[in-house]
C-alpha cells in the first residue's frame, strides 16, 4: 500500500520546504483583511511561515508578507502578526 501524500509548502522567509501541517498560514481574505489561518482552509491568498521566531521577524521586517500576499499590511494586522510571533517565541522557550 502506498503512503499517503503529504503536501509541502515553502516558508517565505527561510525558503525551506516543509510539510503543510508544520507551517503557519497567513491569509489575505477577499475583503482584504490579513490574519493567521489556523485551519489552513480559509478562503483567500495565503503565504506560509515556519514556527521559527527568526523567520517571523525576517518576514515582518523585510515586508515579505506584503509581497507574498500582494497587499500592504495595515498597523492592526501587523500588530496581530507580531503578537502571534511572540506567542510562538514563548512556546519555543518553554520547550
Amino acid at each position: 500500500m502506498r503512503a499517503k501524500h503529504q503536501p509541502t509548502r515553502t516558508c517565505i522567509a527561510c525558503r525551506q520546504a516543509l510539510s503543510k501541517r508544520s507551517l503557519v498560514r497567513i491569509v489575505r481574505s477577499p475583503e482584504g483583511s490579513v490574519s493567521v489561518d489556523l485551519s489552513g482552509k480559509a478562503n483567500g491568498r495565503g503565504a506560509y511561515l515556519c514556527t521559527n521566531p527568526a523567520c517571523w521577524e525576517r518576514a515582518l521586517k523585510r515586508r515579505l508578507l506584503n509581497h507574498a500576499l500582494r497587499t500592504e499590511l495595515d498597523a492592526e494586522s501587523l500588530q496581530r502578526l507580531q503578537e502571534h510571533a511572540a506567542g510562538l517565541e514563548s512556546n519555543t522557550m518553554d520547550s
